[in-house]
């Protein structure tokens, strides 16, 4: 039984201490003085018992732990294929068009998990890298050397034994992996001398790492570094410290979604009586699943827990037999980068998904033409559009005498002229208040239950598009002000122009038959010449009523016309400045909820 001992840790393993220094640079030759002569290494204990036995050269016949040579082939990978290509590309098209709406550190665990999949597919599609992770006393490098059968990893009392990842290869062709990993040479293993090992394991690179737990910093460092870098992990736990707080808050919770590619061994059950071991097997599934792991159980996907005694050997063979059929599928690490592919997503989640529907509808549209018509006056110039076809029709329509008496009256104000009311400064002011509430309400419609980053983004758009916005409305509202031509007449002016025409001539013939009458050039007869002047009197104002009358449709249409136009004008002065940017923010927005819809769904 492996037990924590206290006090300095040794960084050797057995005697190989007086031949390894550190360095910082891993090399894939022995850290004492080889021979470069010689293709091969020194790796202190096992190399001399090796050339005891008599091998020349200090590599072959050895019938222990067999050494690895890491520039024995260099692999090519192949490439990913079916839903895990199209969920790559897509987080890579996802990334590009992000970087310029969110900050690096939300994209940084997306752009790691692009650069692991592409470095991985750079190498060997052959073999499957499996780490063995577990704290102190769990017995993993006991179980790491019962799967070898043979005495790799340093086990006994004194911890930590493992102090740096020793790895295992089964077959050649995985020295990429090795050099990914940082192991070097005088670590790698081959678990029998001069052969591929067991047909079973061809492919597997088993990796011994240090306790999750040490009190070593650098030792979990070491730890976190390859288990982001490996395909499959065996996590063996204990019966005394299965449920560890640590282990389950920082490695197994964190990686639930990692289940398909995770075994969970619950070692040393050879010291649990009776029933005991069924008992702590499912209090460990227990725990699982309230780290969210789902449990391959009954043919479903999920991680594989078994219990094994690593000293005495059961439960051994049946792991390996897993082992086995888990590397010669050749799927891991497409597994690995699914679920990291996954995790990227479900941390990106709240960048891309909205709380609603997003986007900019027809009804927020119409108001803003609205608001902005109602800024730029067009209301007001439709209504003075209105009053300028009625007041062209009463001078074409009314009588010569109301004629006659506006212009004594224009002749009374000072200049001749009618003085114009002054123009107030403040209404310059509303309106560009008007249009830049007018902005904001448009912009705070459109980011409306967008992610925060987006939402940002639509409403800057809109601000950026509104800078120049009220000067150009009030050179619109200029336009309009100063009609270039009168009203246009309709048809019927002619005859209404000859109809009051007609009034006007009674009256006057009226008069001069009264006055005939008068001075005796003319017989003698009241009534007919007032009648005749009563109908050209009362005839006079009827024509202008009338004309009045039939003009108020001509009017107000013309008005709606000209307020119309100027709305369009606003209108399109609006879209163009504010609603084409927010517009093109939001179909920005939609190609990437697009990309993170391909990311965030399941691979198979």
């Amino acid at each position: 039984m492996e037990s924590a001992e206290s006090g300095e840790p040794d960084e050797a393993v057995g005697s190989q201490k007086a031949h390894e220094a550190p360095e910082p640079i891993y090399s894939a030759f022995a850290l004492g003085e080889p021979d470069p002569s010689v293709d091969g290494w020194d790796d202190g204990l096992i190399a001399r018992r090796a050339t005891e036995k008599g091998s020349p050269d200090g590599l072959d016949g050895v019938l222990g732990p067999g050494s690895y040579d890491s520039e024995a082939h260099t692999p090519i990978g192949g490439a990913y294929g079916g839903s895990l290509r199209v969920r790559l590309d897509a987080l890579g098209e996802l990334v590009g068009l992000s970087r310029t709406r969110l900050e690096g550190s939300v994209l940084a665990e997306a752009g790691r998990v692009l650069d692991e999949a592409s470095a991985r597919q750079r190498l060997s599609s052959r073999h499957t890298v499996v780490a063995i992770a577990g704290a102190t006393g769990s017995g993993k490098s006991t179980l790491f050397n019962a799967l070898a059968e043979v005495p790799i990893s340093e086990t006994g009392l004194r911890r930590p034994t493992t102090s740096a990842p020793i790895a295992c290869v089964w077959s050649d062709g995985a020295a990429g992996l090795l050099d990914r990993l940082a192991i070097p040479g005088r670590l790698r293993r081959k678990p029998l001398a001069g052969g591929d090992g067991d047909e079973e394991l061809h492919g597997l690179v088993l990796v011994d790492l240090p306790d999750h737990d040490s009190a070593v910093v650098r030792h979990r460092e070491q730890v976190d570094r390859v288990l982001a870098l490996v395909d499959a992990v065996i996590w063996v736990v204990d019966p005394e410290k299965y449920a560890d707080a640590a282990l389950h808050e920082r490695y197994l919770r964190p990686l639930a979604g990692h289940a398909e590619i995770t075994f969970v061994v619950l070692n040393q059950i050879d010291r649990l009586p009776g029933d005991a071991a069924d008992q702590v097997l499912d209090d460990l599934r227990r725990l699982l699943d309230e780290d969210g792991m789902a449990l391959g159980e009954h043919g479903e996907p999920g991680a594989t827990v078994l219990a094994v005694s690593a000293l005495s050997g059961h439960g051994v063979g049946e792991l390996r037999e897993l082992l086995g059929r888990f590397v010669q599928e050749r799927n891991a690490a497409e597994r690995r980068l699914s679920a990291d592919v996954d995790a990227a997503a479900w941390r990106l989640r709240s960048a891309y998904v909205a709380e609603g529907r997003a986007g900019l509808g027809e009804r927020s549209r119409e108001q803003f033409a609205d608001r902005l018509a109602w800024a730029v006056g067009a209301v007001a110039a439709g209504e003075a559009a209105e009053r300028a076809w009625r007041r062209n029709a009463g001078r074409a329509c009314g009588t010569p005498w109301l004629r006659l008496w506006r212009w004594y009256e224009s002749t009374r104000m000072p200049g001749g002229k009618t003085q114009r009311p002054p123009e107030v400064v403040e209404e310059e002011l509303t309106a560009r208040q008007r249009v830049e509430q007018a902005v904001r309400t448009v912009a705070e419609e459109a980011s409306a239950g967008l992610p925060a980053p987006w939402a940002h983004s639509v409403r800057e758009a809109a601000a950026r598009g509104a800078e120049g916005l009220p000067e150009a409305l009030d050179e619109l509202a200029e336009t309009a002000a100063t009609p270039s031509s009168r009203p246009p007449r309709p048809a019927w002016w002619p005859a209404a122009v000859l109809a009051q025409a007609s009034m006007t001539l009674l009256q006057i013939y009226g008069a001069l038959w009264l006055v005939g009458q008068i001075i005796g050039v003319l017989e003698p007869g009241l009534l007919p010449p007032v009648l005749v002047m009563i109908a050209g009197i009362i005839g006079g104002p009827f024509v202008e009523w009338a004309c009045g009358a039939a003009a108020m449709g001509p009017a107000r249409r013309y008005g709606q016309d000209a307020e119309r136009r100027l709305r369009e004008a606003a209108a399109a002065c609006g879209r163009a400045s504010v609603l084409d940017p927010i517009s093109a923010e939001l179909m920005r927005y939609r190609e990437v909820r697009e990309q993170y819809a391909t990311v965030s769904r399941t691979g198979g």
